[in-house]
């Protein structure tokens, strides 16, 4: 293979002055493995450094999230399908209303076969996720969260068609039994399902997500409480006290939530308060929380229905908008070169990286 030549410097030629300075260099470098000082850059040649103003080549460190709409739109719908059936298993055990049992029963049932048509659509075509299962890797979420969906769907399903033939056939012991036993499952696995797509985002690298792992699924699981008991609300279900008061629970966890994010101000959580992402992070949290929290205390003091199925709206439309806004500032995020070259501690000090700090041993 030929070799191409590299171009003259006009003037520049080898000398013994330079290459002394090569061989100080390297023993330098052989004996304290850094070298405090800067090289040699000829004149002209493409050698960019990196740094947090200019970024590294031009180009982002992180991959964007190549999510399609499916997946926030997965997010939403298991989290409120994970926390109708706890509801539903709550009813069943607490409560004397059939009513609000079978609905929650069905909501749970529907939302598990809707999340895994959603799934697969992202994923393209069904194949990919039967492959998901052929491991078990509980240090993976990704793992983790398939075979959730996967016993998910199947107990609540369950669930649902023992409640149906207990109202057809009657309450005979197999078919309690087998309502009972599917619906704890199901509740179980409903509350891994509600809260795991926070700790999905959470693991990656994607420094908005890591920075919030540690709320995030709790964060996640509200929104999905939230949003079960509204869709219940909304399918009829509006006398139920107990659904109000899981509302009114959810809504200031979102409150507190909202508050606790506007609280970090370094520049991680920039897009969870900047741009498009920030205004849909910032429109839901509003939507979820302090919104739908006063019109259910209104509710508990006039009565008046109306007041709540508009906070059930309100909680709804919020929660779409967090999810969809959490995906969107994890693409803002990775787009933002300057975080890994040098990410900021909680106030304006400077995180130093493991790489600095070996050097600096090293020195």
């Amino acid at each position: 293979m030929s070799r191409v030549p590299l171009p003259e410097l006009p003037g520049r030629i080898p000398d013994t002055q330079s290459e002394r300075r090569l061989t100080a260099l390297r023993r330098e470098a052989a004996r304290s493995g850094v070298v405090p000082g800067k090289g040699v850059a000829p004149q002209g040649a493409p050698f960019p450094h990196a740094s947090p103003m200019t970024g590294y080549y031009g180009v982002p460190l992180l991959k964007e999230p190549q999510w399609k709409p499916e997946v926030p739109l997965y997010f939403f719908v298991g989290g409120a399908a994970g926390a109708s059936a706890v509801i539903a298993n709550m009813a069943n055990w607490l409560s004397k209303d059939r009513e609000l049992l079978r609905g929650a029963r069905w909501m749970a049932a529907g939302g598990g076969a809707l999340s895994s048509a959603l799934l697969i659509k992202d994923l393209g075509m069904p194949s990919r996720f039967l492959n998901m299962l052929r491991v078990f890797k509980p240090q993976s979420p990704m793992s983790m969260g398939a075979w959730t969906l996967s016993a998910f769907s199947s107990f609540s399903a369950a669930a649902a068609f023992a409640n149906l033939m207990r109202e057809r056939l009657g309450p005979f012991i197999a078919i309690r039994l087998m309502e009972n036993v599917a619906g704890a499952l199901a509740a179980a696995t409903g509350l891994v399902m509600s809260s795991y797509t926070g700790v999905l985002i959470g693991a990656t690298v994607i420094p908005v997500w890591n920075e919030n792992v540690g709320t995030l699924p709790q964060h996640f699981a509200a929104s999905g409480l939230n949003s079960a008991v509204s869709l219940l609300e909304i399918l009829g279900h509006d006398d139920s006290r107990a659904l109000n008061l899981l509302g009114i629970s959810a809504s200031c966890y979102e409150l507190a939530e909202g508050v606790l994010l506007e609280s970090k101000r370094h520049r991680i959580n920039e897009p969870l308060r900047k741009g498009w992402s920030g205004a849909m992070v910032r429109a839901g949290g509003v939507l979820s929380g302090p919104v739908p929290l006063a019109l259910r205390f209104a509710y508990a003091i006039s009565g008046n229905k109306k007041l709540r199925r508009a906070a059930a709206w309100s909680s709804v439309a919020g929660s779409l908008l967090t999810r969809f806004g959490w995906v969107q500032a994890g693409r803002a995020s990775a787009r933002d070169h300057r975080i890994p070259l040098d990410l900021p501690e909680g106030t304006a000090e400077v995180r130093k990286t493991s790489h600095q700090i070996a050097l600096q041993k090293l020195a």
